[in-house]
């Protein structure tokens, strides 16, 4: 059983006397239902679940559902016998989009509190925007992932004192000693493989073989094609099209998204695929990067909507579509390879799952970074670059960007295999698994 960071905030909500229904978004196959279903039986003796996805392929009991009433006959067909009192009932309502009706009656099932309630669903916010009267102040949503590092850890058995420890030492900004440097590297890359979709690192732990994990890989990237079909049938071409060009982008020096790579057509621009870039944000399965034009704190401000960079939502799935079977290509350091769009794609989630806003620049005269960040700390935009190979010491570019005093940069880091954390004017050098600690409530503080 996997250990997530979202089931205590899970259970505190339903422990809570709040007055909101928590919804919790996020693509399909990162564990939603798993650990609602984990926590809610542990909490309410009476636990019902409706699979809405499942009801439409099936008997459609809920669908054209108008009522609170009508709800509860509804319930009440397929769930009578556990359905007892608000205390002790926990009504799990799973893939809500599918009915986004449902959405509105969330306002009345909570007005009306007969029952505990608890959702979860993908593609949230495009469901809202087709619901004409929304719950408004009525739910509450949070967004969950496929497991980050930390995570990732947990399942192979590295322990809380471990974790701290590392966390000292990260704090510290001093460096691991030799050998557990290359357990914690060799850990990292075996995550850049396996990723963090719950049914891979399960297989991955149960057979430690990349074939099996693989063929869990295969099928999930075909359940997200096959789901850009389902719910939006007249895009669907362009949303796979521009969902499998994301590997290639990433191949390219600038790694964003060339529109007219598309459908192979010129003159294409952000606003011809604005609809399918939503899709693929909103359902999950893509990670949005923002272009910045000036990158000065706050960052928000400052966003060019028409250039963006997308990586897949998860770095197993692109490593099984570059790498396939050859693990060396990852674990070995293969001279031939360059993993710069993997490491990328593993800093990329692991800093959206920390609750950043991501962002990027990229100026042919003043330079660029792999991703900006902002830091409420020191109101200033922190550059981050990303290196996966031996010259993680040579950044021109980022040097010239560091330099620019219009941009008013405070502190740079770079993320390398590296042992060492090391100093060298405003730019830290921090070894890549301490990415895992991260977050925007402790910013990266650099000694100047």
């Amino acid at each position: 059983m996997l250990k997530r960071r979202i089931a205590e905030r899970i259970k505190e909500h339903l422990t809570s006397n709040n007055n909101k229904i928590l919804i919790v978004d996020g693509a399909r196959q990162v564990g939603k239902s798993f650990i609602i279903r984990m926590v809610g039986k542990e909490l309410f003796p009476n636990f019902v679940e409706i699979n809405m996805y499942d009801d439409k392929k099936g008997s459609k009991a809920f669908e054209g559902t108008g009522s609170v009433a009508d709800f509860y006959f509804r319930l009440s067909t397929v769930a009578g016998s556990k359905l007892k009192k608000k205390n002790n009932t926990l009504v799990f309502i799973d893939e809500i989009q599918v009915y986004p009706e449902l959405l509105t009656l969330l306002k009345f099932l909570k007005d009306d509190d007969r029952y505990t309630y608890i959702v979860s669903g993908s593609q949230l916010g495009i469901a809202l925007n087709e619901t004409l009267s929304k719950p408004g102040g009525r739910i509450e949503i949070i967004r969950m992932y496929p497991l980050d590092f930390e995570e990732f850890l947990w399942a192979n058995g590295v322990g809380e004192e471990a974790i701290n420890q590392l966390e000292q030492s990260f704090n510290a900004k001093h460096g691991l000693d030799e050998t557990m440097h290359r357990v914690f590297l060799d850990l990292f890359k075996k995550y850049l493989l396996v990723g963090g979709l719950p049914d891979a690192v399960n297989k991955f732990i149960e057979t430690n073989n990349i074939v099996e994990v693989r063929r869990v890989h295969d099928g999930i990237q075909k359940l997200y094609r096959e789901d850009a079909a389902q719910y939006d049938a007249e895009n669907k071409l362009k949303i796979r099209r521009v969902y499998d060009l994301i590997p290639s982008n990433l191949e390219n020096r600038k790694k964003r998204v060339q529109f007219n790579q598309i459908e192979n057509k010129k003159g294409k621009t952000y606003a011809t695929y604005a609809d399918e870039f939503e899709y693929l944000i909103q359902a999950g399965v893509a990670i949005e990067v923002k272009s910045i034009s000036n990158p000065r704190f706050p960052l928000l401000e400052s966003t060019i909507k028409n250039l963006i960079k997308l990586y897949l939502n998860d770095v197993g799935l692109l490593t099984n579509l570059l790498y396939k079977y050859n693990i060396r290509a990852v674990l070995d350091d293969e001279r031939s390879v360059n993993l710069g769009s993997v490491y990328e794609s593993a800093v990329a989630s692991e800093l959206l799952a920390h609750g950043f806003d991501l962002y990027y620049y990229d100026n042919k005269s003043k330079g660029e970074v792999d991703f900006l960040i902002d830091d409420f700390d020191i109101l200033s935009a922190v550059p981050l670059e990303v290196k996966s190979g031996k010259d993680y010491s040579t950044h021109k570019a980022l040097d010239k960007f560091i330099a620019n005093p219009d941009y008013n940069i405070k502190r740079a880091v770079v993320l390398s295999n590296e042992r060492e954390f090391r100093e060298e004017g405003r730019t830290l050098y921090v070894p890549i698994y301490f990415v895992m600690f991260f977050r925007p409530s402790t910013p990266m503080k650099i000694s100047l």
